[in-house]
């Protein structure tokens, strides 16, 4: 099998299916392979659904091959991550509670990939409710970072990033209640987009009025994270938020267009967190030489944000246990144990606490409102350190240039949860790899609805500093 096959990119077979250079059956077959192959070691699927995308591809085939395959993916293979529900593929939200839950519906951007001619493979592995940074579970097990397989692929959308970088499908939908797109996606080399909120509708959110969750597209090249996009953008009455949102433009801007002039963007090296990794910090400065060398003009801004960890704990963890409640007296044991862990203090949470959280994250969404008001884009690291190991215990402190930093969210992704709160667009991008091999990611922000923007700087920076031919030796 030609690894050249594996990666190609989504908008590359489209047009390989076009020249018929190319057809869907063969490129199902070597993902399925490739999933096969990497399974016992990357780790990266729950459940593949074998049968159905090879019968998806044949169809795909006779209709590219009789004119009628029009789909804007038709016969792209992408992946779901398990968190999201697929009508008729069991959906266990990493958790073994619903181990044998098997959803009547779809979400809606599930069916819009399908709509649009995808081709589902599989689900990807996540942690128990996406509650962590680092995707294990009692469901999957162990997922591992397809760079160095002692490191995790992150969380948790972990198994989608690792999928999508060691060539078992070109598109992947990852979710991001705190960064669970654009953490794995930095930790494995791949671009992640969190859309504005509302943007593409979340309609499996049990709040869908104070969600901090989004749905978003996880690939390999810029151009693929805009037509993933294009295709699962757009209101529909399940999501509130979707609503009244402004036009998506045309998913060829990011590739056809130069960037507009006169683009100020800020660039905080900190962000909520006190210590970055040396490495990290010089890749990424490296990255925004290269940003200002494409015409921004970048200033280098203080920290204005205060450490948001309580913050999100007091909301997330207490809605984990609301969820969960009833299921940890009657099935305890099928609980993993770093959910209980917030499950236990989300009990303790009060409305005192909770109220005073709510009130934070409009605090946080006030604070990048004024830097945007003088600013045309954000840019930070989008991780202050390397991958730690696999099966990190997300209750422990990290390590960072020697120094007990504090737990993850406060010190790993510090960088990626406050845009959350507010609600802003944000892209991870590879900017680099450690000396001992491990990607680099740049995370940008642009306002509320400017995804445009943010594909067209990204899409700028990708032709200056590509990445995409660099793989994983899995």
């Amino acid at each position: 099998m030609s690894d050249e096959l594996l990666y190609l990119s989504a908008t590359e077979l489209l047009d390989a299916y076009g020249r018929k250079r190319v057809s869907p059956v063969e490129v199902v077959d070597a993902a399925l392979a490739r999933i096969e192959k990497l399974q016992p070691t990357v780790n990266a699927f729950v459940t593949v659904c074998e049968d159905d995308a090879r019968k998806a591809a044949r169809d795909a085939e006779a209709a590219l091959s009789n004119g009628e395959g029009t789909g804007a993916l038709v016969g792209v293979p992408c992946s779901v991550k398990d968190l999201v529900p697929t009508r008729g593929v069991r959906t266990t939200f990493g958790s073994a509670v619903f181990g044998d839950n098997v959803p009547d519906r779809d979400a809606v951007a599930v069916g819009r990939l399908k709509g649009a001619g995808g081709i589902l493979l599989g689900k990807t592995t996540t942690p128990a409710l996406g509650h962590k940074g680092i995707t294990t579970s009692l469901v999957s097990g162990v997922s591992r970072n397809p760079w160095n397989l002692e490191r995790t692929c992150g969380g948790s959308s972990g198994g989608a990033a690792a999928a999508v970088a060691s060539g078992q499908g070109p598109l992947a939908l990852g979710t991001d209640g705190g960064g669970s797109v654009r953490i794995p996606a930095s930790a494995c080399g791949i671009v992640g987009l969190k859309p504005t909120l509302g943007r593409v509708p979340q309609d499996s959110a049990p709040d869908l009025f104070g969600t901090l969750s989004f749905i978003g597209p996880m690939t390999r090249t810029v151009a693929d994270a805009a037509l993933m996009l294009s295709v699962m953008a757009g209101p529909d009455a399940s999501d509130p938020w979707s609503r009244g949102q402004p036009a998506l433009p045309d998913p060829s801007l990011p590739e056809t267009l130069p960037l507009p002039g006169n683009i100020k963007a800020a660039w905080f090296p900190l962000l909520g967190n006190s210590v970055i990794d040396s490495g990290v910090k010089s890749v990424v400065e490296g990255a925004v030489r290269s940003l200002s060398g494409l015409g921004l003009d970048i200033e280098p801004e203080e920290d204005m944000l205060e450490a948001g960890d309580a913050m999100w704990r007091a909301i997330g963890y207490s809605a984990q246990y609301a969820r969960m409640a009833s299921h940890l007296e009657a099935t305890p044991d099928l609980i993993d144990p770093s959910l209980k862990t917030n499950m236990e203090e989300g009990m303790r949470v009060g409305g005192l606490d909770l109220q005073n959280g709510l009130f934070a994250r409009g605090d946080i969404y006030r604070a990048i409102e004024r830097v945007f008001g003088s600013f045309d884009l954000m840019i930070t690291p989008t991780l202050a350190a390397p991958p730690p190991a696999a099966d990190f215990d997300a209750h422990r402190d990290i390590e960072i240039e020697g120094v007990r930093a504090g737990k993850l969210r406060a010190a790993w992704y510090a960088y990626t949860h406050p845009f959350n709160m507010s609600g802003h667009p944000a892209i991870t991008l590879p900017c680099g790899w450690t000396d001992d091999g491990l990607p680099v990611g740049m995370q940008l922000i642009a306002p509320w609805y400017r995804e445009d923007l943010l594909l067209r700087v990204a899409a700028a920076f990708e032709r200056a500093c590509p990445w995409a031919g660099k793989r994983p030796d899995v």
